[in-house]
Parts: structure tokens; C-alpha cells; sequence
């Protein structure tokens, strides 16, 4: 039985970028449905984060083909709430949710893994940039400051993690019982209910 996988994507006026990830995402499916990664059942679900641009249309679109679906979200709520939004949504029909960034700047070829890691009893599996060569320097160094500033402060957070990660329906269930307003995900304790863990 193929496991049934969510990708949630949040979108803030990406109307620009979209149609090159509506693409690519769908060849990805199709790849991971015909090599047997993925169950029929599986979805990629965008969801508008009250984008004032042409987001909404191109999704819903896209929302034609079955393997896609949208959600709306009233206001722009923040990227992290539109990603729990569409997780919470997930959570009712999968096995898993894999959440990305819209703009697909992390290697989709990496779900292949993931998925794996999952079948072999993975709750969370974080994936991370091996290097940010494509960066400018001060993005990089930013980054960099990020995650230093973030230990020296005693917050949990792997190196180089964005949000690019699957979850399983067991590790979803346990996130969803936070209800902190103002969210910040990847400062998430990675040992939830000392769930299975993997990062690659």
C-alpha cells in the first residue's frame, strides 16, 4: 500500500513564479506515482496566503487536475500559519505531509528519500542545504548569524533547515496540540513526544 503523501506549498503572491512550480511539481507526481512512491490518493495543496496578486486564480487553475488543491486563507496570516493551515487540512486524508516553499529552491529530487525514510518508520524528516553556493554573501551570512544567534539563545534547530520537511500523521497529530499564536516552526523541539527523527 503506497503511503498517501501531502505536499503543502504556501503561496504569497507568487504569481509570477507559480506556473514553473505547478510544473515541476506535477512531473514530480507523476514520477513519484509511476515508480510506486506515492498512492493515487496523494495532493499537492497550495494554499493562498491572501496574496493581492493573480496566486488565487492560477491555483485555482491548476485546481482543475485532480492532484492539486487549493486553500484560501481570508488575510495574509504569515508563511508559517499557512503552512500549519494547510497541514491541518492534510491532516484529515494522509499518511504524511511534505511541506516546501513555493519557489522550489530546495532539490525536489530529495522526496524520493524522504519517502523512503518514512516507509522505514520516520516521523520527521528535515531536509538541509548541503551548501548555499547559489546564495549572495549576505544572505549567507545572515543565515549564518541565524542559526548561531538561534543556540546562543538554547533554541533546538538544525543547521540549515528550512522548511522543507515530511511529517508523519503521528508527528502532525502531536503538532497540532500547540497553540502558540506566533509561530515559528523550525524552533520546534525536534524530539515532539520523542518522536523518530532523520535529517538528510
Amino acid at each position: 500500500m503506497y503511503p498517501k503523501v501531502y505536499f503543502v506549498i504556501p503561496c504569497y503572491n507568487e504569481a509570477e513564479m507559480l506556473p514553473y512550480t505547478i510544473e515541476k511539481m506535477s512531473q514530480k507526481f507523476d514520477s513519484l506515482l509511476k515508480n510506486g512512491f506515492i498512492s493515487n490518493e496523494s495532493k499537492i495543496v497550495f494554499v493562498d496566503d491572501g496574496s493581492k496578486d493573480n496566486t488565487w486564480h492560477l491555483i485555482k487553475e491548476a485546481a482543475k487536475d485532480k492532484m492539486f488543491v487549493g486553500v484560501k486563507l481570508s488575510r495574509n496570516c504569515g508563511h508559517q500559519n499557512a503552512l500549519m493551515a494547510g497541514m491541518s487540512y492534510a491532516l484529515k486524508f494522509c499518511d504524511c505531509v511534505i511541506t516546501l516553499d513555493a519557489d522550489l529552491q530546495d532539490d525536489i529530487n530529495v522526496i524520493d528519500e524522504f519517502i523512503k525514510k518514512f516507509e522505514e518508520g520516520y516521523d520527521i524528516v528535515y531536509g538541509v542545504r548541503s551548501n548555499r553556493k547559489t546564495d549572495t554573501f549576505f544572505k549567507r551570512f545572515t543565515a549564518q548569524s541565524f542559526y548561531k544567534l538561534m543556540r546562543v539563545f538554547g533554541v533546538e534547530i538544525v543547521y540549515n533547515h528550512a522548511d522543507y520537511r515530511l511529517l508523519s500523521k503521528k508527528a502532525l497529530e502531536f503538532l497540532m496540540q500547540f497553540e502558540e499564536r506566533n509561530l515559528f516552526l523550525r524552533g520546534n523541539s525536534p524530539d515532539w513526544a520523542q518522536i523518530n527523527n532523520c535529517v538528510l
